[in-house]
């Protein structure tokens, strides 16, 4: 054998052991799995700011395994059309309440009448079950409930008007509706109007509507307050806001990738409900000392009328949509113990 074809010999078996010790190399096995993203609020809410933080604990997290890239809010794609969007593949994951898919998942209904937290239907498989659901209907992943735990008040200008039976009664109020509490108001006999929340300001301003329903928090900086000067006691419901994630995208994500994000949205299941409950009572002194009444219903009974009022209503849509009384009868059986107790 020549010099030159021992150098050449020699030369391909370095080549070929550089490249057996490249395929074993753990960090060339994978690629960086990319992830797209929306959201379904504006950026100054805190609910927009819990996603953003979760992503940004992601994102530092998976270097080198996973990373989101958040595109924007409703002003990339519209609020009402994401949850479409990532059904059909236009974005990977999607930050929205559920209730923008109600007629899609109408388990959904189960976390708006929910009686336990988010860390409880985690811990019985309530959160199993609601996945199961989205995946069977909607084709996607439901990965969580963020900022779960605040509830709901009606904003009215003027005081609120009550029935012979002591429950809010919303004749002719003209109130800006949305898919999580349409078929409560309706039982309260409101004039509805539907828009996105960004829309609510100027609706206000112009005289549109004169009353709206809103979490516990956010009122202060949507500025609504500026028009409304009355909330209706007791709250009810539950914001039901999740991350669901385009089934077929997500099972192309490695394992890592899928064990990374979903750890991180279990863990701010607990941290979003913790931090939200700290500024229930912030909120609520702003409003109190902006001059916001806070407006009890008249007597224990009505209250709880009320509340039952809201609670039968998403209960009886949910039972209507998914055939509670015939082939959806196991799963609503099961939802209402894992979401209500019972």
């Amino acid at each position: 054998m020549t010099f030159l074809s021992r150098i050449s010999t020699k030369a391909s078996h370095m080549l070929a052991a550089a490249g057996v010790a490249l395929a074993m190399s753990p960090t060339l096995a994978e690629a960086e799995d990319r992830v797209s993203a929306v959201h379904a609020f504006p950026d100054f809410l805190v609910y927009t700011q819990t996603f953003l933080a979760m992503v940004d604990d992601i994102n530092e997290r998976g270097k080198g395994v996973v990373q989101i890239d958040v595109r924007g809010g409703p002003e990339a794609i519209g609020m009402f059309q994401q949850p479409a969007a990532v059904r059909d593949g236009v974005v990977d994951m999607v930050h929205t309440p559920g209730s923008f898919y109600g007629a899609n998942v109408p388990e959904i209904d189960a976390m708006v009448a929910s009686r336990v937290t988010p860390m409880e239907a985690r811990a019985n498989g309530g959160a199993a079950l609601m996945d199961q659901a989205h995946q069977d209907r909607f084709g996607v992943k439901h990965l969580g409930w963020i900022d779960g735990g605040i509830k709901f008040h009606i904003y009215m200008k003027g005081a609120p008007k009550f029935r012979d039976d002591g429950v809010l009664d919303l004749t002719g109020v003209k109130l800006r509706d949305n898919p999580i509490y349409n078929a409560f108001f309706t039982a309260l006999n409101a004039t509805t109007a539907s828009m996105p929340s960004t829309e609510v300001y100027s609706a206000l301003e112009k005289g549109v509507v004169d009353a709206s329903a809103w979490t516990q928090i956010g009122i202060p900086q949507l500025k609504w307050n500026e028009f409304v000067d009355h909330r209706v006691d007791p709250a009810f419901y539950n914001t039901d806001i999740g991350v669901i994630f385009n089934a077929e995208a997500w099972n192309a994500l490695s394992a890592e990738s899928q064990k990374l994000i979903q750890d991180v949205v279990i863990e701010w299941e607990a941290k979003s409900y913790a931090d939200r409950q700290k500024e229930v009572e912030a909120d609520a002194k702003t409003l109190a000392d902006g001059g916001m009444t806070f407006v009890t219903h008249p007597s224990d009974a009505g209250a709880e009328a009320y509340l039952n009022l809201a609670d039968d209503a998403a209960w009886a849509r949910m039972f209507e949509r998914i055939d509670g009384g015939g082939a959806g009868a196991e799963m609503y059986n099961a939802l209402r113990k894992h979401y209500a107790g019972e």
